[in-house]
């Protein structure tokens, strides 16, 4: 009976184009390094003071480049997110993990999330992400901004 609960799971992951986690919830930050190749540890929002030393930061999304949220009531640890691909100045996808309200969602790496940008002066401080359940953008989140891999990011942004 397992056993076929379990491929029923895999033919469902496969066809939907989710990806699973793991046996329970994977954090986002161990994830968000792991896709963008970003070495930095600790709690999500301890991200964007430590890659001050390490990293170029800014305002304006690229791909591969990791969102830091900060940290507040809702999300006491922040969280981060790697951007897939800049879809406009003010629309983003990004893959994360340990995103959502139940077991589901937060055992689901999800790929392809829109994000809007929503601040008045288009600096991704504040922004929504898309809640598939719902069919509309969600909550409205405080951002820090985008960690890029290299300083060959920042100079394309400013090229570009």
């Amino acid at each position: 009976m397992r056993f076929i609960v379990l491929i029923s799971l895999l033919f469902v992951t496969a066809c939907t184009g989710t990806r699973m986690s793991g046996i329970g919830p994977m954090q986002c930050v161990p994830y968000a390094r792991e896709v963008s190749g970003i070495e930095l540890y600790g709690d999500a929002y301890t991200w964007w003071d430590q890659a001050a030393a390490h990293y170029p930061r800014g305002q304006k999304p690229v791909r591969g480049a990791v969102l830091v949220l900060a940290k507040t009531p809702r999300l006491p640890y922040g969280h981060v997110a790697v951007v897939e691909r800049v879809l406009s100045p003010r629309m983003i996808e990004v893959t994360h993990v340990n995103w959502g309200q139940d077991y589901w969602s937060r055992i689901t790496v999800q790929d392809g999330m829109r994000v809007k940008d929503i601040s008045p002066n288009n600096d991704w401080s504040r922004l929504q992400f898309w809640v598939p359940e719902s069919g509309k953008y969600g909550r409205v989140y405080t951002a820090r901004g985008f960690i890029y891999r290299s300083p060959t990011d920042q100079i394309a942004l400013r090229n570009g």
